[in-house]
């Protein structure tokens, strides 16, 4: 099991940027699928971006298609550039990885990952 690294969280007024990067703590050759989740207050923890190893693959949520844009610097390092943040994206962001393969059925699902970071915590005021 990969343990995963989050920093980059912070404070913002609605309509600003935040960057988000996630690193491994060891390296691994197990990572595949890499994603960030999220979870506000009193919400379920949700998907919002996934990407492949290449990073030629990527899959967002509905709520922030256009605004957040994922990439991935290495087999192992992803990162999670936000703009235009509105108060809803205020939550903990997680990063994920898993050894299967990026799939549009399953990228938003918990159980298909095996390693989480910590969080990092994201706010955003009106």
């Amino acid at each position: 099991q990969v343990q995963l690294v989050e920093s980059g969280g912070g404070s913002v007024q609605a309509g600003g940027s935040l960057s988000l990067s996630c690193v491994p703590s060891m390296y691994t050759l197990s990572t595949n699928c890499m994603a960030w989740f999220r979870q506000g207050p009193g919400k379920e923890r949700e998907g919002v971006a996934a990407i492949s190893p290449s990073g030629t693959t990527t899959f967002y949520s509905n709520s922030v298609k256009g605004r957040f844009t994922i990439s991935r610097d290495n087999a192992n390092t992803v990162n999670l550039q936000m703009d235009s943040l509105i108060p809803e994206d205020s939550a903990i962001y997680y990063c994920a990885a898993t050894a299967y393969v990026c799939d549009k059925a399953d990228w938003f699902r918990l159980a298909q990952y095996n390693s989480w970071g910590q969080g990092t915590q994201v706010t955003v005021s009106s």
